[in-house]
Formats: structure tokens, C-alpha cells, sequence
């Protein structure tokens, strides 16, 4: 099946699925109540500065304020009263003593706010466009390193040094403009030039803090940067978002006009290509591959621990002989590298990822896995690092993460559990449950106590335990009665 971008824009949430081969390769929500910062450019003040950090808080006019890192500082905007002078300082010569606090600085958040740490910020600011990145404090011109074709990349280089862009700014060259010419490339320089010009005079005008430039919305960075050749189709349910979005890539390509398609049908969209269905599997811990092995991804606080396992991939790799051994544990190795890839992704996984692979006796192996699993990684979006595999299996890496994830919005801990995903068994709660019995008989007297339970646990008792309550009975000359309750979480113990 070709590839789709499914867009379903609605009054609350806007959502997208990215589909390759009829699976869900990515998952994006975005509510208007949580909108991502991450993007935005701010006129700031330095709030207090933290020598022994080499960081400063920042005022951005937010609740939280901003942490910048004064060591990832490259160039910086500084502002004095109505003036507005760019001093280009390099990141090791910028300290902690060149900023004072109530200065003003133009910044742009790198990573949205978690828990309760501010969003990151950066002075280095970069204006995305469909086929270049403005950087208007840096004098370099680059070109995307997942463009890995030399020729490719000297086609670009030439083309660039041929253009006549401003001397006081940079450009990046995104992996989306191989194959394009030089029209595309003026035509998307000439708008980030035009936009920053606009940031800048906002800038001049308004006082700090204030939001001087906002970030696309979800659909319009989807448009931006994945709507590419490879993609068969944009599906878009909503008729405003259709002329939006068409107005939009008819300027930057407009080749990809008729890939636009307004969907209209009877079913809901995402029930029309089964996204619905899949979406409620998205997330589950335990994540089957096709081959009978299995991987579970288990996030903590500190990291995200992923586990490989052969599961029935052709009976028990435990039972063959060392051949086959090595031979099926490198098989499902590399499905589960392919899959985790693509985990990645769908759940925004960020921070150090320690996954634990099948042993594997070949050093040859271990690298060949890891290569593979570094290519599969070059179409991750977000910036990722290898580390080799060790001679147990365990393979270290770090992703950035930059926003809420799909499943951040859409899941809250369980009330129940407390986040801890498992409660305790009945049998646990039942001898819980005779243990408060027999304190609260030895601590009051009365006619009688009335116990209320969850149905299972009840159960529990009058099968396995209806000696020891008779016993408790008769000790304490206190008639036990067990009430059961529907609506009681399986914990809860209550006794009246």
C-alpha cells in the first residue's frame, strides 16, 4: 500500500497519521489547549542568572520560566531601551558575565516544558522553510547530513554558492530539496527573509516579554516538512483545511497539487483506512513482531528500558543447537530493530534508551545490527546517538525529544495503580483485609463489623479464608460481615 497522510482537523484536537503499508509509521495530536511553544521566538528578560549552571532563567511571559544554556549561546540579540543591536559572541567566549539580569534577548524555544522544568531555550534561531533553514545570526551555509549522495551534495553546494543571499545570514539545505532547482531554493529564501524581517520589527516594537513569532500549527508543519514525492496522498476531512493547505504548497510546490484529495465519505476517515482500531493498540507495552518474537518498552522517570525477546519465533531459541541459535537471535534482532525504529517515532521516546537485544556470540553480527538500526534511524526527525552494542546485548542511545507525545496527551497515570501499571492480586488484598480485621477487632467493640470489598476479593475469603473468619468470629464474639461492592476499586478495603 502506498504511502498516506491522513489529516483530521477538528474543533478540539487536530490529528495526523502518517501510513506506511498500512501501518501507522506516525501519530501526531495536537490540542488547542496544549498547542506546542516549541518553535516560537520570543522577545525575553533575563530573569537571574546561575554561574555554577553556566545557565540563565529567562522571562518569556510564561508561568515557567525559560533555561537557557549559556554554553549552547552562539550569537545573541540584546536590547537597550528602543535600539536593537545583534552581538555575534562566540559559545566560548559567551559567559555567564556578559548577561545581566533585565537584559532583553530575542530567544526560540528548543524543547517544550516537562514536569517541572521549564522549556528550553536558545539565542541560535532558525526559521524552517520547505527547502532551507534560515539562520539569521550565523554566516555559514550547510547542507542536511541525511543527504548522503556526494553528487547530490555537490549539485547543492554549487547551486547555493551561486545564489545571492544575504551576507549576514546562513541557510541550511533540508534533505527535501534533493532533485530541486534553483527556483524553489530563491523562492523559499526570499520568504524566510521576508519573514524574519517581520520577527525583527515585532521585535523593535513590543516589550519584554512578548511572543514575537508562532510556530505552524500541527498541519501546516506535517505540509511543511513530510509532504514529500514518496507520499501517494494527503487525505484532509475538513473543507477550510483543504483550501489552507492547497493554498500553501502552491507555493512551494505546486506539483503536488493533485496529491491534495478532500475526503468526504460516509465513514470517518480515520475509520475509512482502520487508523481508529490501531490507535488503540498504539501504546501497549507489549509490541508482537510478525516472526512470533516480541519487544516490551517499559519508560521510567530516568529512561526508556526496551527488551527483545524470541517469544515462539520458531520454537524455543533456548532448545536449538549454537548455530541456530546465533542465527534466529540475529533474525529477530533485526526485526526488532526495525520495529523499535518505528516505536521511536510513533511514541516520541526521548532522553537515554537502554534496549536490551538477544545475545548474540559474533562480534560480526553485533555490528552488522548496529548499522542496520543507524540507517533505520536516519529518517527519525529528532537527533539520535548510537553507542556500539556491548557483548551482552545492550545497546545505549539518546533521542531528543521536543514535545508532548501522542500519548502524553492522551494518557493520565492510572488512579487505580498509581502509574505503577500492576495492583495487588486478590489473594494479597484478601490476607490485607484479615489482617485489618483482626486489629480493628482488638482495638473497638462492637455489635457487629460490616466490611465492604470488591466482589473478587469477597469471593476470595468465602472460598479460600471462611475458617480463618470464622475463627475471628468466634475469638471475638463479633459477627464478620462481607459486603460486596461493584464499585470499589479491588484495594479498597472498607470496615464499619
Amino acid at each position: 500500500m502506498p504511502k498516506l497522510i491522513l489529516m483530521n482537523p477538528g474543533h478540539l484536537e487536530n490529528r495526523v497519521a502518517i501510513l506506511d503499508n498500512d501501518r501507522i509509521d506516525e501519530f501526531f495530536i495536537e490540542r488547542g489547549s496544549e498547542k506546542t511553544i516549541v518553535g516560537n521566538i520570543y522577545k525575553a528578560r533575563v530573569d537571574s542568572i546561575a554561574p555554577s549552571l553556566n545557565a540563565a532563567f529567562v522571562d518569556i511571559g510564561l508561568p515557567k520560566k525559560g533555561f537557557l544554556y549559556l554554553s549552547k549561546v552562539d550569537k545573541a540579540m540584546s536590547f537597550s531601551g528602543d535600539d536593537l543591536e545583534a552581538i555575534a559572541t562566540s559559545a566560548s567566549t559567551f559567559k555567564t558575565e556578559d548577561l545581566k539580569v533585565g537584559q532583553e534577548l530575542i530567544v526560540q524555544v528548543v524543547k517544550e516544558q516537562f514536569g517541572t522544568k521549564g522549556p528550553r531555550l536558545t539565542t541560535n534561531i532558525s526559521l524552517p522553510g520547505r527547502y532551507l533553514v534560515l539562520l539569521p545570526f550565523d554566516h555559514s551555509v550547510g547542507i542536511s547530513r541525511r543527504i548522503d549522495d556526494e553528487e547530490e551534495r555537490r549539485r547543492l553546494r554549487v547551486l547555493i554558492d551561486s545564489l545571492n543571499f544575504p551576507k549576514e545570514s546562513g541557510f541550511v539545505v533540508r534533505t527535501v530539496s534533493v532533485g530541486v532547482g534553483k527556483k524553489q531554493l530563491v523562492r523559499d529564501a526570499k520568504f524566510l527573509i521576508r519573514l524574519w524581517q517581520t520577527i525583527y520589527r515585532q521585535a523593535q516594537k513590543r516589550k519584554a516579554p512578548a511572543l514575537v513569532h508562532e510556530e505552524y500549527d500541527l498541519l501546516m508543519r506535517i505540509v511543511r516538512d513530510s509532504f514529500t514525492e514518496d507520499i501517494a496522498n494527503l487525505f484532509v476531512d475538513s473543507k477550510r483545511e483543504f483550501y489552507i493547505i492547497r493554498r500553501f504548497v502552491r507555493i512551494y510546490s505546486p506539483d503536488l497539487l493533485r496529491k491534495i484529495i478532500f475526503y468526504h465519505g460516509k465513514e470517518l476517515l480515520f475509520e475509512k483506512f482502520k487508523v481508529e482500531e490501531k490507535i488503540e493498540t498504539l501504546y501497549q507495552r507489549k509490541v508482537n513482531l510478525k516472526s512470533g518474537g516480541y519487544i516490551y518498552i517499559e519508560p521510567t522517570e530516568g529512561l526508556v528500558a526496551i527488551d527483545v525477546n524470541s517469544g515462539k519465533y520458531r520454537g524455543n531459541i533456548s532448545s536449538a543447537g549454537p548455530r541456530a541459535q546465533e542465527e534466529m537471535a540475529f533474525n529477530v534482532n533485526m526485526e526488532a530493530a526495525d520495529e523499535i525504529s518505528r516505536q521511536l517515532r510513533l511514541r516520541d521516546l526521548g532522553g537515554l534508551i537502554v534496549i536490551d537485544f538477544i545475545d548474540m556470540s559474533k562480534d560480526s553480527n553485533r555490528k552488522a545490527l548496529v548499522v542496520h538500526f543507524k540507517d533505520l534511524l536516519k529518517t527519525d526527525r529528532a537527533k539520535t546517538e548510537v553507542i556500539r552494542i556491548s557483548d551482552f546485548g545492550i545497546l545505549e542511545m539518546t533521542r531528543q525529544r521536543q514535545r508532548k507525545s501522542a500519548e502524553g496527551l492522551s494518557f493520565q497515570a492510572c488512579p487505580y495503580c498509581l502509574g505503577k501499571g500492576k495492583v495487588k492480586s486478590t489473594a494479597t488484598v484478601a490476607i490485607m483485609c484479615l489482617r485489618a480485621l483482626s486489629q480493628a477487632l482488638k482495638e473497638r467493640k462492637k455489635p457487629k463489623l460490616l466490611v465492604s470489598l470488591n466482589p473478587q476479593v469477597v469471593e476470595f475469603l468465602n472460598v479460600q479464608h471462611i475458617q480463618t473468619l470464622k475463627d475471628l468470629q468466634s475469638r471475638f464474639r463479633t459477627p464478620i460481615i462481607l459486603n460486596p461492592s461493584p464499585h470499589l476499586h479491588l484495594e479498597k478495603i472498607i470496615i464499619e
